[in-house]
């Protein structure tokens, strides 16, 4: 994730940026970079790779200013490199940035038809090019800064200087968070308040649609309209922590929330934005020439795996083997050298899931690590290393690593379609775009159903048996959605395929009996709305999981109806798992349970 720093101060800042830096680097990144204003004039230092090769530049050529911004960043559209390095200048304006600006491609070259020139090939430059449009045809910065914010679209935190006015610094939150610091004299910004906590411990957290202005002595904070709003301040703990939990009550709840900011990092490894293509992987798994492919994997990772099945079956036609680690190391399983093999794990140090690489790896099979620390034993032992971006997860039950594995495993599934002939250049277009649009749709739905969210929870706290329903991908994700239930709630939850329900699960059903299900209106939506029928008719407690399409196609009566957008179905696993993440975590929280660290549970399980 990127990093993002701001101050308005009373002395030189550079120094103080660069520190606030390196409190960011858990979060990972490529480059880096810090811009001031002095005597005017706006100046900057950048450097690929670390924070240590930009602290040599400002040992060479330092900066003098007492207002600047910083930023370290995980390489999203453009190569990492100085030249895509944030802060990006033009006209007198600097800009960094976090996430993706998804209309950027028009934008560009509506900005390119009236003259403008771009020196880099990332998508905050047009930020910066229609912010001195705007400075250039009369408008102050804050009505050009209101205007630009009602152009782009995207999941995006954004932190701009201008020339024009050196004791100002403006921002923006529409997706990845941003927090104002407030100090005696001087004011902050920064992307969260571990970045801050040098400085200040009264932190304003910003919300979605927040546009604000910072001097050295006040905050004002407005909506993309122009209109005031009101955001309490807080006292921070950051300091007391490696990893902070910002405004959020658990580890689990911060996380859930952070998904569209790493959805977004996750997706630019794999993604070639401006030409939506998946990017060319030199990865040592040639997916045209195998002939199938095994997974493998443990817990919430498995499912993700079995997601995954779905998309390399469909998409690459490729055959996929998939069990969990614990039986795959024993059930002698015949392989082939032809095959590949992939192992998810968020840790990469798993115990059952390592030892089912060595088996594969002592049949000769070509080995694939799915992974979210890029240093770990699985990582270290594969031919083939797809990092899945999440950056830290505290909490012991998984939510944004999940959902990363899922955004690598559908770019590798349309990737290796590509590469086998069955993904047309028009359907990876397609699909792609789809992927870009993520975000935003995940930033959104995350903000529409919160308040419908812990309200239902307090109902399903009454329960001690819930049922999860779904076909296709879904079923996956209702076997997830039951384990989160389970794992931090104490609450007995299964999920089941929708067409098991007659074999077996229906015997349980009666008025006592939630049964939740995840049904978007896909090619599998009448079968399951059949399903729902059975269990309308023997008193079951439905809560129907669908969009818009699906909600407006049954008249089945259920408990409660979580409405979510339409989406592609290749994104529906991704868009559905934020419902079944919050219900389990208001849940958990109603009942007082242990959120982030559930009983009898480890984070990584490294002994069989």
């Amino acid at each position: 994730m990127c990093g993002i720093v701001g101050i308005v101060g009373t002395s030189p800042v550079a120094g103080r940026l660069v520190d606030a830096l390196k409190r960011l680097e858990y979060r990972g990144y490529d480059s880096a970079g810090v811009a001031t204003i002095h005597d005017g004039v706006l100046e900057r230092r950048r450097a690929e790779g670390k924070l240590f090769n930009l602290e040599k530049r400002l040992d060479s050529e330092p900066l003098a200013g007492l207002t600047g911004i910083a930023h370290t960043r995980w390489a999203t559209h453009g190569i990492p490199n100085e030249t895509n390095a944030h802060p990006h200048f033009v006209d007198g304006v600097a800009v960094v940035h976090n996430g993706i600006i998804e209309n950027f491609s028009e934008l560009r070259e509506e900005l390119k038809a009236a003259g403008a020139v771009f020196t880099t090939q990332t998508d905050t430059e047009v930020v910066a090019h229609l912010l001195a449009r705007y400075i250039r045809d009369g408008l102050d910065a804050r009505a050009a800064m209101l205007k630009m914010l009602n152009r782009v679209t995207g999941a995006y935190a954004l932190v701009v200087m201008f020339k024009e006015d050196p004791n100002t610094l403006m921002a923006a939150r529409s997706g990845p968070p941003l927090a104002i610091g407030h100090g005696r004299d001087e004011m902050f910004l920064g992307s969260d308040a571990i970045a801050l906590s040098p400085f200040t411990n009264e932190i304003t957290y910003l919300v979605d649609g927040d546009c604000a202005i910072v001097t050295r002595d006040s905050a004002t904070i407005v909506d993309f309209s122009g209109e005031p709003v009101q955001r309490a301040s807080q006292i921070s703990l950051a300091t007391a922590f490696v990893v902070d939990k910002g405004n959020h009550r658990h580890f689990m709840e911060k996380e859930i929330y952070e998904q569209p900011e790493v959805i977004s990092h996750a997706l630019s490894h794999y993604v070639d934005f401006a030409s939506n293509r998946v990017s060319p992987n030199a990865s040592a798994i040639d997916f045209s020439a195998i002939s199938g492919l095994a997974i493998s994997a443990c817990g919430t990772a498995y499912l993700a795996g079995l997601i995954g099945k779905y998309w390399f079956e469909r998409y690459a036609r490729l055959p996929v083997e998939i069990d969990v680690a614990s039986e795959f190391r024993y059930r002698e399983m015949p392989l082939s050298p032809t095959q590949a093999a992939l192992f998810i794990s968020q840790s990469g140090e798993t115990a059952d899931t390592l030892a089912s690489l060595r088996y594969c790896k002592d049949s000769g099979l070509k080995i694939g690590a799915v992974v979210n620390v890029r240093e770990s034993t699985i990582a270290r032992e594969s031919d083939a290393v797809f990092p899945i971006m999440a950056g830290p997860e505290i909490g012991v039950a998984s939510t944004k690593a999940f959902t990363c594995q899922l955004a690598v495993l559908a770019s590798l599934a349309i990737g290796a379609g590509r590469a086998r002939g069955t993904v047309s250049a028009e359907q990876e277009k397609t699909l792609v775009r789809h992927l870009a649009e993520m975000p935003r749709i995940m930033s959104r739905v995350l903000n529409l159903i919160q308040p419908q969210m812990e309200s239902l929870a307090r109902e399903i706290s009454k329960f001690t048996d819930v049922l999860y329903l779904g076909r296709g991908t879904s079923y996956p994700l209702a076997m997830e959605g039951a384990l989160k239930l389970k794992e931090i709630s104490y609450i007995h939850a299964e999920g089941y395929a929708a067409g098991e329900l007659k074999h077996g699960p229906i015997a349980l059903i009666d008025e006592n009996m939630p049964v939740i299900v995840i049904a978007p209106h896909d090619r599998f939506f009448d079968k399951t709305i059949s399903n729902m029928q059975e269990v309308a008719a023997r008193g079951g407690r439905i809560i129907f999981i669908t969009d818009e399409a699906g909600a407006a196609a049954s008249t089945l009566p259920t408990m409660a109806t979580i409405t979510l957008p339409n989406v592609d179905e290749i994104i529906s696993p991704m868009i559905f798992s934020l419902p079944i993440q919050l219900l389990a975590y208001h849940t958990a929280v109603f009942m007082g349970t242990d959120v982030d660290q559930p009983r009898n549970l480890a984070k990584s399980v490294t002994v069989e």
